[in-house]
């Protein structure tokens, strides 16, 4: 079986995600030290939380995450994600820097938190999108959006009367905008495409 790891920095979102997992059939282990984090087939950075203790969270530990994870598949969701980048307007604390740019928040014009369901327009191929139509819905939650330096990390967008993107790749970190453990069948299968991938 897959073995998992879930990154816990305060998230609110654990048990749903943990449960998304053990449904796909991967046995799933939650973590709140970064250099426990060896030996897994993946690891999970869950997105309910502020950018700042996340990231404090991070990089209170001895071990430098970057190092530990090494080409670990890594699944950032939401907030997950969005530490990938250099910074947040959400906070003062640098971002992993894993994805080049920042994340700025959502238009004042908009309903802020965006919460509901937004279809996926693919941008590219990918492997966690096996399976997956485009125009299918998945279930967003947040207040942010991903604003990357290269287009070409952007898997697929939504549209929020601003594009959002919604799926982020660079070498071994995926991202999603969204909750793939709240967005039904659709999301599943994504998390099982990763699980494949976590498995080779």
């Amino acid at each position: 079986m897959t073995k998992i790891a879930i990154f816990d920095y305060g998230a609110g979102n654990i048990f749903s995600l943990r449960n998304a997992l053990e449904k796909q059939g991967a046995t799933v282990e939650v973590q709140t030290q970064v250099d426990k984090l060896k030996g897994y087939d993946g690891i999970f950075l869950p997105g309910v939380g502020n950018f700042d203790p996340a990231i404090q969270s991070i990089n209170r530990d001895s071990g430098n995450f970057l190092d530990i994870v090494g080409d670990t598949p890594v699944f950032g969701i939401c907030l997950g994600m969005e530490m990938f980048f250099d910074k947040s307007q959400e906070g003062k604390e640098k971002g992993l820097g894993v994805i080049g740019g920042d994340v700025i928040v959502l238009p004042n014009t908009l309903k802020v938190p965006h919460m509901g369901w937004n279809a996926l327009e693919i941008k590219q191929e990918n492997k966690i999108l096996e399976g997956v139509k485009n125009g299918s819905w998945v279930y967003f939650v947040h207040s942010y959006r991903a604003n990357p330096t290269a287009s070409d990390v952007i898997v697929a967008e939504s549209d929020y009367d601003v594009k959002v993107p919604a799926i982020v790749q660079k070498d071994n970190f995926f991202g999603t905008q969204f909750h793939p453990e709240k967005s039904g069948d659709v999301g599943g299968l994504m998390l099982k495409n990763f699980l494949r991938e976590c498995s080779k």
